[in-house]
């Protein structure tokens, strides 16, 4: 059962986010951030090779993949359910340096067919699935995806954050509620909260976490 009222017709994400990107310059959105280092700092942690295989998720027009590109990682994954936002990156960045795949992860079906990345990192995507099947289908898909000794980064917004972004309602974490989605293949290695300005000037509350995933059961 659903923690939200479903009642309502399912809105066309989509069409939602598509216009969030056409109608708004990257400097204007709202979750459009400068201060990367929260997100740096757990990368940097899992030591991972300049080959790793990363995926961002609803990567948007994030400018987390300058940054991966400049620190030389060579094999970076965008997706969103937006094209929009996919093709504003790709002219940014470059296509060349990234791949990008324009998917639905409550409903994927690329991302369902790519081979077993080293880590996943989602800031700000998870926390609009209030479904309780949209949730199962997003964490079915990172355990698939992520590979043993891999790791996934979640950030999220808190319990004491708004309960609204982008006209959406939102289902938010601490750390301990992100532990019982992510289940016991999974270990957590670090967590914080973390306190986001908006480019209006407004404060948003973050959890972020780093979870390894498992060898066979057991942290390495």
């Amino acid at each position: 059962m659903s923690d939200f009222d479903n009642s309502k017709p399912k809105l066309n994400l989509k069409e939602h986010w598509n216009k969030a990107y056409k109608n708004n310059s990257q400097e204007k959105l709202g979750w459009f951030e400068t201060d990367l280092s929260p997100m740096l700092g757990l990368i940097n942690k899992t030591n991972l090779d300049k080959n790793a295989k990363i995926i961002n998720i609803g990567a948007g027009s994030t400018t987390l993949i300058d940054e991966l590109i400049k620190l030389k990682y060579t094999n970076i994954i965008a997706t969103d359910i937006s094209e929009i936002a996919l093709k504003n990156l790709e002219l940014r960045v470059g296509k060349q340096n990234i791949n990008t795949i324009v998917d639905d992860l409550s409903n994927p079906q690329s991302l369902s067919q790519v081979d077993n990345v080293d880590l996943w990192v989602d800031r700000a995507v998870l926390h609009f699935f209030t479904d309780q099947k949209d949730r199962e289908t997003y964490f079915k898909l990172l355990s698939k995806m992520v590979k043993p000794n891999g790791y996934a980064i979640l950030a999220q917004f808190n319990t004491n954050s708004a309960k609204f972004c982008s006209g959406l309602t939102l289902y938010p974490y601490d750390s301990e509620k992100l532990k019982k989605h992510i289940g016991n293949e999974f270990s957590l290695i670090d967590s914080f909260n973390y306190t986001y300005t908006m480019p209006s000037g407004d404060k948003r509350e973050y959890i972020y976490t780093l979870f390894k995933k498992k060898l066979n059961g057991k942290t390495t």
